[in-house]
């Protein structure tokens, strides 16, 4: 049985656009969801909300964090304290800073903490390629080693035959895929509460709604325990608890071509 979920993102807004309905969905199951956010989101966009400077972005950032938590249904919001690399020229993305030894006693710690069933995270590829979600994944792989074997993690936004994404870790195959429509308007009460992106979030695809921005599939792949390598993709997901819960809310398993 899932009574304990935690998500690791490594800014603001990570926990919504990316696993917010799932989250909304597990919430309302009763499982208790702790969010978890590596920094406060400092180096982003400013936005147009007013009154907004580099100066005081990383306490409104927080602000919004736990605003769009508490829509989610989550039961703690943690800030890990790392400081977000202001985004570089042409866009450019950075890791945040952080002693990796101390990075992952931290989630480690977290994860006992709040007696966590399933760890969710970034995928390998950092879904485009950001270098934070990278490194969050790494951390979180290496948190892993020190917790029960049987301990579950899950990384979000695999990738998913059919529906193109530039957020999906392209090379991270999903185990399974949940349509979160009916948890759509939770899922947007949480995106409106990060005002700062809703510019970030509508010119990604030129859109004119935070609604749009919204993707109504997420997915997850199991990296903890790791199922066998030769296993096709098309069989049976995985046999776990939390796989159970997925797929009683409808989510399904997609089929891969190898």
């Amino acid at each position: 049985m899932i009574r304990s979920v935690i998500c690791f993102g490594a800014h603001p807004d990570d926990e919504t656009m990316l696993i917010g309905g799932t989250l909304a969905m597990l919430a309302q199951r009763g499982v208790r969801v702790h969010v978890v956010s590596a920094t406060r989101g400092e180096g982003g966009e400013m936005g147009d909300a007013p009154g907004v400077s580099r100066a005081t972005l990383g306490a409104v950032r927080e602000a919004e964090l736990r605003g769009a938590a508490a829509a989610l249904g989550a039961a703690t919001v943690d800030i890990l304290g790392y400081v977000d690399p202001v985004i570089g020229e042409d866009e450019a993305l950075y890791a945040f800073e952080a002693d990796f030894d101390t990075l992952t006693r931290q989630i480690a710690d977290l994860c006992r903490r709040y007696d966590a069933d399933v760890v969710l995270s970034h995928g390998a590829d950092g879904e485009y390629g950001h270098p934070a979600h990278v490194l969050m994944h790494r951390a979180v792989l290496r948190a892993m080693s020190v917790l029960p074997p049987d301990a579950l993690f899950y990384s979000f936004a695999a990738a998913v035959p059919g529906i193109e994404d530039h957020l999906w870790n392209t090379n991270e195959p999903a185990h399974l895929a949940l349509d979160v429509r009916p948890w759509l308007d939770i899922k947007e009460a949480a995106a409106l509460c990060h005002r700062t992106q809703h510019a970030l979030f509508k010119r990604r695809r030129n859109l004119k709604t935070v609604r749009e921005a919204l993707r109504t599939v997420e997915s997850v792949r199991r990296r903890l325990p790791p199922l066998p390598d030769d296993a096709p993709l098309d069989e049976t997901p995985p046999g776990d608890a939390f796989a159970a819960l997925l797929r009683a809310a409808g989510a399904w398993q997609p089929v891969h071509t190898q």
